[in-house]
């Protein structure tokens, strides 16, 4: 009788959990999604296939299995799992953990798997308890995490894992997903109601890949219709207008800390850089309607004013200025127009990089330290006493084209180079001329120069 009541009070626990938990996959083949992992040969599946999984990092958007995935691969190995949060566990159980660990290594050969979510919140001390264990391989970590592992977790943990990226679902695999829950007794198999298809492929579109959310709006959806049990009515139809109330407007993926915000202002620059004002101005859209700072936004054309414009637009960093100036005046909502217009004009100038690569190879010249002397010649005031083999300075304005010749880095040395794009083309026709002039003077094939202070 005892089972009995057990098993009831299993079978109303398994009832309150989410539909997206309820259908966790139970082995490896049946997640969906991941094929860059799993697929025949790939890293993940070589390691599964070889029984032997070290310490990894999954990092991916939430949604994408990363919790699911982790559970399988203990799973699969056989290894016990212990199941942390980083931004709640505190040292003295993760000692508890390793020391556990230990003793299972020791008496039953059997592997022990730390499952950490949000590993980006692992404190310091929490790492350096932990690292000796991972680094030993008494213990085997998985950490997941939305952010970019490579910003936002310790390098020491980083070089001792393996970072697998969990991508994010396409809709097709969406839809497969929703359809599987419908057919699956743990899901809502045992309910009569059908899925329209132009519902399915709503709700694989407006969830933004994350599986979750498909399935909690599919579940909400389902539950609220009140369908009777399968074989006891006339089934109900999810429709379109069903599905769009339970998943509401749709998902913009974007954090302000993590992946969205390092890769939308990415994709915006790079639109910028490559002259489409279109994508410019849908990433700016994309970063303002997810509260992005736009003071951020504003810093981010002002470098690449400088740095993908430069002097084929010199224009380019006065407008981005201004529009800096004006964010912080105006703010929002009015600066996104301030903001839009500077973007779409920097989208629509000439590129070149030529300023940028000029101060990053000077720069690289320093740091490798090829310093060069200054001239005698370019020395404060040329006192005669301390150097009186020193040449007379030479202005350029006594020059008939007001152009120096003197060689002011005291070797030939090329790092501007101006591209022949918009104002740009004419500076590589002067420098040309005033480059070759200046090695004429050099090797003294030029004409006596015009002296002065």
């Amino acid at each position: 009788m005892q089972d009995l009541w057990e098993d009831g009070r299993d079978l109303r626990r398994r009832a309150a959990e989410p539909l997206a938990h309820r259908l966790r996959p139970e082995n490896i083949e049946d997640l969906l999604g991941q094929e860059h992992l799993l697929g025949e040969g790939q890293v993940l599946r070589r390691m599964l296939d070889a029984g032997i999984v070290g310490s990894l990092l999954l990092h991916g958007p939430p949604g994408t299995g990363k919790t699911t995935l982790a559970l399988l691969i203990a799973g699969r190995l056989g290894a016990h799992l212990e199941r942390e949060n980083a931004a709640q566990v505190g040292v003295v159980r993760i000692r508890e953990i390793l020391a556990a660990a230990d003793r299972r290594l020791g008496d039953e050969g059997r592997r022990t798997i730390l499952f950490l979510d949000e590993i980006h919140r692992f404190s310091r001390s929490q790492q350096d308890v932990l690292l000796g264990h991972v680094e030993r391989g008494g213990i085997a970590l998985i950490g997941a995490t939305t952010e970019n592992p490579w910003y936002a977790v310790n390098a020491a943990l980083t070089s001792r894992s393996t970072v697998l990226e969990v991508k994010t679902l396409d809709e097709p695999t969406i839809v497969t997903l929703l359809e599987r829950a419908m057919r699956d007794p743990r899901g809502l198999g045992p309910l009569a109601v059908e899925l329209a298809p132009d519902a399915a492929a709503h709700l694989a579109t407006s969830c933004e890949g994350d599986a979750r959310r498909a399935l909690t709006a599919l579940e909400v959806a389902a539950r609220s219709l009140r369908p009777p049990q399968r074989g006891q009515g006339e089934p109900v139809r999810l429709d379109l207008m069903a599905a769009e109330a339970s998943i509401g407007s749709r998902a913009v993926v974007y954090d302000r800390t993590g992946d969205g915000h390092y890769d939308t202002i990415s994709a915006f620059i790079k639109s910028m850089r490559g002259s489409d004002p279109d994508a410019t101005v849908y990433w700016l859209a994309k970063m303002l309607h997810a509260g992005e700072d736009p003071r951020f936004i504003a810093r981010r054309i002002a470098i690449l004013a400088s740095e993908d414009i430069g002097q084929a637009d010199p224009s380019a960093i006065a407008v981005a200025n201004a529009a800096w100036n004006l964010v912080e005046k105006i703010g929002m909502p009015e600066a996104q127009l301030t903001l839009a217009q500077a973007a779409i004009h920097m989208a629509m100038a000439p590129k070149s990089n030529a300023t940028s690569t000029a101060i990053w190879s000077a720069m690289q010249e320093v740091k490798d330290g090829r310093t060069h002397p200054i001239p005698l010649e370019l020395m404060s005031g040329m006192k005669k006493g301390r150097a009186p083999e020193a040449p007379d300075y030479r202005s350029p304005h006594k020059a008939d084209d007001g152009v120096g010749t003197t060689t002011y880095l005291g070797v030939d040395r090329d790092f501007y180079n101006p591209v022949d794009r918009g104002r740009e083309s004419a500076h590589a026709e002067a420098l040309k001329i005033i480059r070759e002039r200046r090695r004429q003077e050099t090797s003294g094939d030029g004409a006596d120069p015009s002296s002065g202070t």
